[in-house]
This record gives structure tokens, C-alpha cells and sequence, in this order.
């Protein structure tokens, strides 16, 4: 009702860029995100890309005193580097992995490796929802291998806040999304969502221009990365939106701007953001719904399942390629096998049989048969989850279309 207080939620958020062992001066970014957040005393903190469960543990010990609330979700091989720490309850966890993440045989960029997914939900005055998370990179724009992943995974983002919010009275987004604000993903994921952009919405904004969070005055960053963008890039975000009687509003949006106060590094590759927002209760539900009759909702939703498609043919030929190969290697092994066989039955011959050059070639021949089968098996998966999401594309699309 009208005369409820206003919560004031102090929020943030920052992709540490902490990988252990390649990270440039991990360690002691780390003791300094430590130190400002034990000194800033936000309310809550989502971070990204803290690799490493010992520099989680430290944190947690660092900022026992002033956030006695975290959790670190633990997935994949290496971890999902995703961590929140809260002043206030966390009530429950929950870990979603996407369904597509990348190649494993991508070991230079190792986003399958760490499972990546979102996940967090913390108690507050009014219930929140809070997701700390990160998409599959992008690594090069020009031709983005990774753009139908990044879709899948925008787009099961988008329906797991549809199906976990609805106990909630407000739902907050943070994280790197790796997508600028015009790319399709993002728009996909907030006009299916309704979440609103916290650096569009701020009354009040201090920080990088157009709220870049990838600059090329970060020292840590590759400059050749940016070239097309001088200004840099805003690939984190903090999303927001109320459910039921609840109203939110972005008071004030900050974002550092390159070294941190008193030292000569950054926090990290990637500048942090800031929110302050205010919850307030009002008289009636605001009966906010996910999803509406919106034709640019209708236009996002096509241009999405059209990229999904185009992701969907690639990785037929990939399958196709994988099977193709693994057949040619079956075939070269059951060659070798009748060689084998024909010369165990002519033992009486004089030509001297080449064992060593004949194991080398059945063993690289397995090598290639496990290996291609191996692809195979994961291009059939992701030719399928890619099938099911253009397929649950059009179901909503056709809903959209059919709608008044």
C-alpha cells in the first residue's frame, strides 16, 4: 500500500576475470575487490569468472562480517565461476546448465568446460529472485561460430525466469551477457521477459560513456578486440522487473572507469556495475505479464529462430562430416583386419609381414574412429536441442501472431 517504506538495494556486479594460472595479476585484483566490497557494504554481489573455488573461499571469509549470505555454484569441469554474496537470507539455490555451451574441441576458448548456467535465488524484504550469470562468449564478431548457442541460451534464460519467477514479487538479472545491447539475443531475452535495462532506466548515471563495460583504456583488455568500437562495449548488465505489487525503479547507475581507487590496476578486464534501485509496494498487483501481442516482440522472435536455423543447418553438416568420418575409419580398421587375417592364413610365404608399420596404422585409425565418433555424437545433440528450440520458437511465435 501507499504509505510502505522503500527498500533501497544497493547492487554489484563485475566479471572478475579471475582464471588461475592465465589471469594477469589475479591474486591481488582479487584481495582489492575484496577490500572495496567489505568497505562499500552493498547489498547484494554477482560475480563472474571467479575460476578459482580458494579465491571464492577467501572472499567469503573477507566478507563474512558485512555479507554473511553466499554460494558458489559449482559445475562443469572447471567450475561455473559464478559466486553471490548477500547481506540479506539466501533462501534457496538452484543451478540450471545450458544445454549448448560451445565445442569441446574449442580448447582455446574452454567455454564448455565450465557449464556455464544461471542461478541464485535470495530472500530480501520482498521476495527476489536474483540470477548472477554469463553467456558463451562471442570472441569474434565477424563471424560469430557461437551465435545460435548464445540464442539457445538466451532464450532458455528467458524461459527459466518465466517458469521460476512466479513466487517472486521482484526478478534481478546480473551478469556478462556477452551481447551488445542492439543484438538480438538481448532483445529476445527482454522483450519475452519484460525485464528492463537498469542503465536505460537510471535516473542518475555516472561512469563509462554509453555505459561501456568492455573500454580500451582498461589496461587488461585486447585492444584489437575494440578497434571497431573506440569507445569500448557494454556487455553487462543488470536487469530488473516487479512481478506482483511491487514497483522498482533504477535510482542511480555507476560503472568504474579503469583503475581502482588508489592502486594502478583495474578490478578486472571489465569495468563493474553499480545499481541502486528502489523497491516500493503499491496498492494492486501490477499483473505484469511474460510475453505480450507486441509485434517487435513477433519481429525479434522470427530474426532469433532464423539465426537458430542457420545454426541448426551448420550443425547437421558437422554431424554429417563426424559420421562420414567415423565410417571411413571403421572401414580402413576392418581392411586392416582381413590384411591381418589373410596373412596369418599364407604363414608359408616369404614376404615378411610389417608389424610395426601395420599397429601404427590401426591405431591411428581407432584414434579417428574415436574421436569422429565422439563428434558425431555431440553434433547429433546439438542438432537436436538447436531442433527443439526453433521448434518451441514457433509455437510462440505462431501464439504471438494469433493473439489480438
Amino acid at each position: 500500500m501507499e504509505g510502505e517504506p522503500t527498500l533501497r538495494l544497493r547492487i554489484f556486479d563485475l566479471n572478475c576475470w579471475a582464471i588461475r594460472y592465465l589471469s594477469k595479476r589475479r591474486r591481488e585484483r582479487v584481495r582489492l575487490i575484496g577490500d572495496t566490497l567489505r568497505r562499500e557494504g552493498f547489498d547484494l554481489v554477482l560475480l563472474q569468472e571467479v575460476w578459482s573455488e580458494q579465491d571464492y573461499s577467501d572472499l567469503k571469509v573477507k566478507l563474512a562480517g558485512c555479507y554473511p549470505f553466499s554460494h558458489y555454484f559449482r559445475s562443469g569441469v572447471i567450475g561455473s565461476g559464478l559466486c553471490v554474496f548477500s547481506r540479506f537470507p539466501i533462501l534457496d539455490t538452484f543451478l540450471y546448465q545450458y544445454s549448448l555451451n560451445g565445442y569441446p574441441y574449442m580448447l582455446q576458448h574452454g567455454d564448455w568446460f565450465c557449464g556455464k548456467e544461471p542461478g541464485s535465488r535470495a530472500g530480501v524484504t520482498a521476495p527476489l529472485l536474483s540470477l548472477s550469470l554469463q553467456l558463451h562468449a562471442e570472441y569474434c564478431r565477424d563471424k560469430d561460430a557461437y551465435l545460435p548457442h548464445r540464442l539457445v541460451q538466451a532464450w532458455e534464460l528467458a524461459q527459466f525466469i518465466r517458469h521460476t519467477s512466479k513466487a517472486a514479487d521482484v526478478v534481478l538479472l546480473g551478469g556478462d551477457l556477452n551481447m551488445h545491447p542492439e543484438d538480438v539475443g538481448i532483445r529476445l531475452l527482454r522483450g519475452w521477459t519484460g525485464l528492463r535495462d537498469a542503465f536505460a532506466e537510471a535516473t542518475h548515471f555516472e561512469g563509462c560513456k554509453n555505459g561501456c563495460t568492455l573500454v580500451p583504456d582498461n589496461c587488461f583488455t585486447d585492444k584489437s578486440e575494440l578497434l571497431p568500437f573506440p569507445l569500448g562495449i557494454r556487455i553487462d548488465y543488470i536487469l530488473y522487473k516487479a512481478i506482483s505489487s511491487f514497483t522498482v525503479k533504477c535510482e542511480e547507475l555507476k560503472t568504474t572507469t579503469g583503475r581502482a581507487p588508489g592502486t594502478d590496476i583495474p578490478f578486472s578486464d571489465h569495468e563493474a556495475v553499480m545499481a541502486t534501485l528502489h523497491i516500493q509496494r503499491q496498492g494492486q498487483p501490477a499483473g505484469t505479464t511474460l510475453g505480450t501481442a507486441d509485434p517487435a516482440l513477433a519481429d525479434v522472435v522470427t530474426e532469433a529462430r532464423t539465426e537458430v536455423g542457420v545454426g541448426l543447418q551448420a550443425a547437421r553438416r558437422q554431424r554429417y562430416s563426424s559420421g562420414r568420418m567415423a565410417v571411413l575409419a571403421l572401414l580402413l580398421l576392418l581392411l586392416q583386419a582381413t590384411a591381418a587375417l589373410g596373412t596369418l592364413a599364407g604363414l608359408g610365404t616369404e614376404q615378411p609381414f610389417p608389424k610395426l608399420s601395420f599397429c601404427l596404422l590401426a591405431f591411428l585409425a581407432l584414434g579417428v574412429l574415436v574421436l569422429a565418433t565422439g563428434l558425431h555424437l555431440f553434433h547429433t545433440m546439438e542438432v537436436k536441442m538447436l531442433h527443439g528450440t526453433e521448434d518451441q520458437m514457433w509455437m510462440v511465435l505462431r501464439a504471438l501472431q494469433e493473439r489480438p
